[in-house]
């Protein structure tokens, strides 16, 4: 095996469960959250030489955004999506408040929730953001604006109904 091979392997085993939870956050599903952490790494591995050491974090983000964003929009995707399906165990009370938080997501409009797990979950820069989604820092401030807003209202919403 090449360096190269070894270090892509190596970044792969630390770095995959993260981009599926990312990639998750993304779409909802973790069917197709494993879809496109997939595809990802494999247009990761077919530009690994290119890819400046450090910057290979930033650079499989860019291309999973980019993936989610080319399969919504795709029309089997309007036609074929799953009905809800079983989390992955956990602790129950953390599969509880991630469920809510993940459901929460889902409904935001998909430019919101892409926003919101940027910036807020992996804790991008406005700019980076930006850069990511190929849209202004305004609009970025906006969306986030936005999405944390409603996502403190559904939140609050499903907390005050338990009590």
């Amino acid at each position: 095996m090449s360096a190269h091979d070894e270090a892509f392997t190596a970044f792969v085993a630390a770095r995959r469960p993260h981009l599926v939870r990312v990639a998750y956050a993304l779409c909802g599903d973790w069917h197709r959250a494993d879809d496109l952490v997939q595809t990802s790494l494999l247009k990761l591995y077919a530009s690994w030489r290119r890819v400046e050491s450090g910057s290979e974090e930033a650079y499989v983000r860019t291309i999973l955004v980019r993936a989610h964003i080319d399969q919504t929009r795709r029309p089997w995707w309007k036609r074929e999506r799953s009905g809800d399906l079983p989390e992955r165990p956990g602790p129950v009370d953390q599969v509880e408040e991630r469920s809510e938080l993940f459901a929460a997501l889902q409904g935001l409009p998909e430019m919101q929730r892409k926003v919101v797990v940027l910036r807020h979950w992996l804790q991008l820069s406005v700019a980076e953001t930006a850069r990511e989604l190929r849209i202004s820092e305004g609009t970025v401030k906006s969306h986030s604006s936005r999405g944390l807003a409603a996502l403190r209202t559904c939140l609050e919403a499903g907390n005050a109904s338990r009590t």
